[in-house]
């Protein structure tokens, strides 16, 4: 065991400007940028993104998600994610959070991969799409085929405390 061990990462997942600027200084190390949350998260505004890229004064990733509800995206919903990440990776995020399923509750591997690809350079997460699976052990081996960087989960439970 290490005698300087590292303390835990914090990263909180937040709604909007206010939300970030309060999670700085509560000493996040890291943000997931959403908006309503009640929802669960889906994709803010780019106004919104651009303005957190202002104000940031630590990393932040931002959640592409068109809705909320399933993890199950009709072709127009699949394609304005397409667009959302190439405009984040456009204006320099440090990340985006992703999640697509297929109805047997496996990892869409063709969608995943693709959004990978359109983030570029940028850090991609799963979000609790993952948690939503009906098997952990084999999303996870999909997602590293599709070349995902992190997975945000609770366990598969209802929150992770």
């Amino acid at each position: 065991m290490s005698k300087n061990p590292q303390p835990p990462l914090i990263e909180l997942c937040v709604e909007g400007i206010d939300g970030l600027l309060a999670a700085q200084a509560a000493g996040a190390d890291r943000v997931e940028l959403c908006a309503s949350l009640v929802e669960g998260g889906i994709t803010p505004s780019l106004g919104t993104v651009r303005a957190a890229l202002e104000l940031a004064t630590v990393p932040f990733h931002v959640i592409v998600r068109p809705r909320g509800g399933d993890f199950l995206y009709g072709e127009a919903e699949y394609r304005s994610m397409l667009a959302d990440v190439s405009a984040l990776a456009g204006l320099g995020v440090a990340g985006v959070v992703v999640g697509c399923l297929n109805a047997d509750g496996t990892i869409d591997e063709a969608r995943m991969s693709e959004l990978v690809r359109a983030a570029g350079p940028l850090n991609v997460t799963c979000h609790r799409a993952f948690d939503m699976t009906r098997d952990p052990a084999e999303a996870l081996e999909a997602l590293v085929r599709c070349r995902v960087g992190r997975v945000l989960t609770s366990g598969q439970r209802d929150t992770a405390l």
